[in-house]
């Protein structure tokens, strides 16, 4: 998996630790145009969040769990990838203290740019 960030993201290396945590062998990469990553990917400006990873032809955008991506890898759907829109408070990477989280849904994004839910993350 390759990873595009930005350097001083913390919230980006918490989840790069998470996906390595669960077997993912992860180069990362500091980049100043995130935008041009995301274009070049096909990510929806409505899909964005601020980092962007890439792994066996697909983009993972965003706080994705890595159960998520493992289901993505498997099931192997036409699409261009996954994505966590925003930074949801207790995804991946934007754990709190206290184990609160919010409720957010994982959207699979077709190759023509569409979206529908591909997995949901209840609050807790």
């Amino acid at each position: 998996m390759r990873v595009h960030k930005t350097a001083t993201c913390g919230c980006c290396g918490k989840w790069v630790e998470h996906m390595q945590r669960d077997g993912f062998e992860v180069e990362t990469l500091d980049v100043e145009n995130l935008a041009a990553v995301k274009t070049r990917l096909g990510v929806p400006d409505a899909m964005a969040s601020c980092h962007t990873a890439e792994i066996d032809g697909y983009f993972i955008e965003g706080h994705v769990p890595a159960a998520d991506v493992r289901r993505l890898l498997a099931e192997r759907p036409d699409a261009r990838g996954i994505a966590v829109p925003g930074m949801p408070m207790g995804s991946p990477g934007m754990e709190m203290p206290d184990g609160r989280s919010q409720a957010y849904t994982v959207e699979l994004v077709a190759a023509d740019g569409t979206h529908r839910p591909f997995a949901e993350h209840p609050a807790r």
